[in-house]
């Protein structure tokens, strides 16, 4: 990892390999190690990759204001890795909340993402990813109920404080297919980061929704231009399968790939099958 300075915030990046720049962006609770099984893969196929801890997470800065958390900042911090690097143009991949920034900055910045990759998160015409609150609230409380639990400041950090390993346990275990796809010594990297860095960022993520959904209202039902590889997983708990239907409204270039026997966390769960998918459509969209 080296640190980069971009966009307010110093970014742990890790930039391995030569030819076609590939930027892999993780989701939540996780860290750019959650690409592990992906990075040499691609690297060893051609690719120069490109990951990095996102704003709040692992060895990057968390700066403590929910609005350092915007979708405007996240996808900020995206365009000034590819500035520093001297990279004008790149695919995106994005896992969980990392899909989110990739969708949106496509969106935002087309003469920058050449293909957009996403794991388990459709594009439903929105950038700003989470429904707000109020629609959280009234229809899907039973799926995103943590979400409103984590927009109470503080209540999450305690959650967190009493039993740091339980805590993240309990989103890694709840969304996976029903199997421990991480050692031992997996987990403690993740554990030893959260212990050391806190989830008020992580969790300000969250808290930002309403606001991104505010200022990215222009971008509703906004087309993705660029090829898309869509990553779907049979088995995830909290974005069924399903929600990839009709994605071709808003993305005339669409594949998607579905990911057997696998939970919300794919690229862990079940990565020679992603590693497998993401190198045939990256070569062959090249």
């Amino acid at each position: 990892m080296r640190s980069i300075e971009v966009n307010g915030v110093t970014l742990a990046v890790d930039d391995r390999g030569e030819g076609d720049p590939v930027v892999l962006l993780h989701g939540f609770p996780e860290l750019a190690y959650s690409w592990r099984h992906q990075v040499p893969a691609l690297v060893d196929a051609g690719f120069r990759v490109i990951s990095f801890d996102q704003r709040g997470y692992g060895s990057s800065t968390k700066p403590t204001a929910v609005a350092d958390y915007s979708l405007e900042m996240l996808v900020g911090d995206v365009i000034g890795v590819l500035d520093r690097l001297g990279i004008d143009e790149a695919a995106v991949v994005g896992h969980d909340w990392g899909s989110i920034v990739a969708w949106t900055a496509a969106v935002t910045h087309p003469d920058r993402v050449t293909r957009v990759v996403s794991l388990n998160v459709p594009y439903r015409g929105a950038c700003f990813g989470f429904p707000t609150t109020q629609v959280i609230t009234e229809q899907l409380a039973d799926r995103f109920g943590y979400v409103l639990m984590f927009q109470q400041e503080g209540a999450a950090e305690a959650g967190f404080a009493a039993d740091p390993e339980g805590w993240l346990m309990g989103f890694y275990a709840g969304g996976a297919r029903g199997r421990t796809y991480m050692t031992d010594e997996e987990f403690a990297t993740y554990a030893d980061a959260f212990k050391a860095g806190g989830i008020t960022g992580p969790v300000n993520w969250y808290r930002n929704i309403d606001a991104n959904a505010v200022a990215l209202e222009p971008t509703l039902d906004a087309a993705i231009a660029q090829p898309t590889l869509m990553i779907a997983a049979d088995n995830d708990p909290v974005l069924p399968l399903s929600l990839t239907e009709g994605m071709q409204r808003w993305i005339p270039d669409l594949d998607v790939v579905v990911i057997e026997d696998s939970g919300h966390w794919t690229q862990q769960e079940q990565p020679e099958a992603v590693n497998a998918a993401l190198i045939d459509w990256l070569t062959r969209t090249t």
